[in-house]
């Protein structure tokens, strides 16, 4: 049954999203009097919730934060707990988080990406389904269906997601393709390539900044669906993914030639430094998620100033999703103040306000776009027009097992760069878990 259940959400990634729509009951200049109205009712039962969450630094911790504030004005008779655990995209979060579940100590509420990293925890049954919030919340008609889907199990929701984000995303200092002589956008991975012996040839050490193990699998991902294309690169999770064929095999010698252009990194590095390196003028490009553009915005760097972007460049533009999502646990000491928060995190009011300071886009199809970011603007374009893959690093095409394995490969191939090893365990993964 596990098998199928990844290969019916990998199923569902192969198709494309629908868009964020233009109408809203919540906007920029209006938020004051629609926030009662958009804000579902609190359950009335009270009490603490402990809200587990890897958001512990820099912008996310500032959304998380704006969150908590919100939550105590909209539920007074409940309580915020933070129980966030520091390190990038949850590597180390996850850890504490499956001991304090496998020892029957679960939070209120915990943080998990929507799509096929859900159901490990299904399958041993440590989340219960959330149908009923999903349908009090608006349910298909303000949450897009494929994403509902991605959340789907057996016919049951397992989780309410607050913001939808975007992980290929190639970030580069303007000032410095400037000196080296790059006007163009690349239009492929190899021409990318050729414009970072640009960035070398004009006197810049590190042209491609890098952070620890899951940043790597990130770029690994953004240039394996950039040279794939949509289609190809979704079948790969299917039972009948072929993970040896020679366009996964060029995807890798591709990577491989990307990572001669990097700082040297370990496996414990998180996203910020390597973010900043771009920022400051110590790198030039380096490929994250949107979440990066908070960041910037914290450090007073402009969009489209001191920095650009665009998507790993390739066979088409994709746009390589995740969603973060809140659960209930099973077992969890104050269901119904864990319910009050999931009708929060789901509700127009925390969207708006939650995405603006990420960086991410709302979940929701009726938060209007008016007041976000340039860039934030343009992802809302991009995920209702162009074809969605779903991410490996970040839980959307892979359970936490198969991820896990993933990982560990690509931290080897950082270390010995055997395309063929590589190759090979890509394949046992996913004979181990896709089949």
């Amino acid at each position: 049954m596990y098998a199928k259940k990844i290969a019916a959400l990998a199923t569902a990634s192969m198709l494309v999203l629908a868009g964020c729509s233009s109408t809203s009951t919540s906007e920029e200049g209006n938020q004051g009097s629609t926030m009662s109205s958009s804000t579902p009712k609190a359950s009335g039962a009270g009490g603490e919730v402990g809200v587990f969450t890897w958001w512990a630094d820099g912008s996310e911790a500032k959304g998380l934060q704006a969150l908590e504030k919100m939550f105590a004005e909209k539920y007074p008779h409940d309580r915020f707990k933070n129980l966030a655990v520091a390190g990038g995209s949850g590597s180390n979060a996850k850890a504490k988080l499956a001991s304090d579940l496998k020892n029957g100590n679960p939070p209120g509420s915990f943080q998990g990406h929507a799509g096929a990293e859900l159901t490990d925890y299904i399958d041993n049954e440590q989340i219960e389904p959330v149908d009923g919030i999903i349908k009090e919340l608006g349910g298909e008609s303000v949450f897009p269906k494929t994403l509902v889907d991605r959340l789907t199990v057996d016919g049951h929701i397992y989780s309410v997601p607050v913001d939808i984000h975007r992980a290929n995303v190639v970030w580069a200092n303007s000032a410095l393709l400037k000196k080296a002589g790059v006007t163009k956008t690349p239009t492929d991975v190899k021409g990318w390539i050729a414009d970072m012996e640009k960035v070398k040839a004009s006197g810049v050490a590190t042209p491609l900044s890098i952070g620890g193990t899951w940043t790597q699998t990130e770029l690994f991902e953004s240039i394996l669906a950039a040279d794939m294309g949509a289609d190809g690169y979704n079948k790969l999770f299917t039972p009948d993914g072929a993970w040896d064929s020679p366009e996964v095999k060029a995807a890798i010698e591709d990577y491989k030639k990307a990572l001669t252009f990097t700082n040297t990194a370990s496996d414990g590095d998180d996203w910020p430094a390597a973010t900043d390196m771009m920022a400051s003028g110590k790198a030039v490009y380096n490929v994250m998620g949107d979440w990066a553009v908070a960041e910037f915005d914290m450090k007073g760097k402009k969009y489209n100033v001191d920095y650009t972007a665009f998507a790993v460049p390739g066979k088409e533009v994709v746009y390589d999703f995740l969603a973060d999502s809140f659960t209930l646990p099973t077992g969890t000491k104050n269901p119904e103040v864990t319910k009050d928060w999931l009708r929060f995190v789901g509700s127009t009011d925390a969207q708006l306000t939650f995405n603006k300071i990420k960086g991410s886009i709302p979940a929701r199809t009726d938060v209007k776009p008016d007041g976000f970011s340039t860039y934030q603007q343009a992802a809302m374009k991009d995920f209702k027009e162009v074809p969605i893959v779903s991410s490996i690093a970040h839980g959307a095409a892979v359970s936490l097992a198969w991820s896990s394995e993933i990982n560990t490969a690509m931290s080897k191939f950082y270390q010995d760069k055997n395309a063929d090893n590589l190759a090979s365990a890509l394949v046992a993964a996913h004979d181990k878990y896709g089949k």
